[in-house]
């Protein structure tokens, strides 16, 4: 009888055990975008696509934008998420 009682005790134990709740909910696809003709423009331009940014409570579409190259900047650089340490940070697009 006593180790019925432990069994029972470890299966209410196990069944009491939570899960850690995600500290965001999962990105979502990103959305179908139709890249306009470039503007008139005297510098180079590249497409910066869209991409979702977090507002605290939710993910929120950002639409893509033609984007001046910089003098110095060789290409374009995504945005995207990288993990530092225990947690994932987004890194806007950017030249390099």
């Amino acid at each position: 009888m006593p180790r019925f009682l432990v069994w029972v005790s470890v299966l209410a134990l196990v069944a009491c055990e939570q899960t850690r709740p995600l500290p965001f909910p999962p990105i979502p696809a990103p959305q179908d975008e139709v890249v306009p003709a470039p503007p008139v423009s005297s510098t180079p331009l590249i497409w910066q696509p869209g991409d979702y940014a977090w507002d605290g409570s939710n993910y929120v579409w950002t639409k893509g934008q033609w984007t001046q190259k910089q003098a110095n900047a060789t290409f374009w650089q995504d945005g995207h998420w990288e993990k530092q340490g225990s947690a994932y940070v987004w890194v806007p697009g950017h030249w390099m």
